[in-house]
């Protein structure tokens, strides 16, 4: 493929801004998230992700963040990027989110991977943030893979969400936890903790 910019021109989105109305016939569209869409370039192992319209921000800062760590195992290779959309590996594998409703172990090695990664993150001077179970990957090797890194260099105090994750799955871990998990359940458990718990954080922290 040699012009993905062409790719990222004739996909539109209809003024909702979160519905794709018309596409590439060499893009297959594999997921649309809060800020963008997602689509397999036909006969690559890539993706092109595309922001909607006003988040051209959003765009540059996710791909600045994916240039620093394109050397790293635990993300995926920047090969593209422009004003709205950026070209990334392809990744195989189900989300830790997807992984818990499918009812596939989630296993204390994934876990560490997961440090190790936010590990590299620091030291590239990334402030990684807002990281939960649909931005982690585990690949069919058995190895994790970060995605959605705009929030990689929020300047704001470090995030406790990934931290709590860990706490959880010590519950998790026991033997009679039932390792399949409702979709419905953790979105509720999801609503939950950004509406009560990260709110109720926040004030303790500032009154400290």
């Amino acid at each position: 493929m040699g012009d993905y910019s062409e790719l990222a021109r004739n996909i539109q989105f209809d003024r909702s801004e979160h519905t794709v109305s018309s596409s590439d016939s060499g893009c297959l569209l594999i997921g649309v998230g809060r800020s963008a869409a997602v689509f397999k370039i036909a006969g690559e192992q890539k993706v092109i992700k595309v922001f909607f319209p006003g988040l051209e921000g959003v765009a540059a800062e996710e791909a600045h963040i994916y240039g620093l760590l394109s050397d790293s195992e635990f993300y995926p290779r920047l090969y593209d990027s422009g004003m709205n959309y950026l070209v990334i590996d392809f990744i195989e594998g189900k989300t830790f989110f997807q992984c818990l409703t499918a009812g596939i172990q989630i296993k204390k090695k994934y876990l560490d991977e997961v440090d190790e990664a936010l590990g590299v993150a620091r030291n590239a001077g990334l402030n990684p943030s807002d990281v939960h179970l649909r931005n982690i990957i585990l690949k069919p090797d058995g190895h994790i893979m970060m995605i959605d890194l705009a929030r990689f260099r929020q300047v704001k105090d470090h995030d406790q969400q990934w931290e709590d994750l860990k706490k959880v799955w010590r519950y998790y871990d026991h033997r009679y936890f039932p390792k399949k998990i409702p979709e419905s359940l953790l979105n509720i458990a999801a609503f939950i903790y950004k509406k009560t718990w990260e709110p109720f954080l926040e004030r303790r922290k500032a009154k400290s």
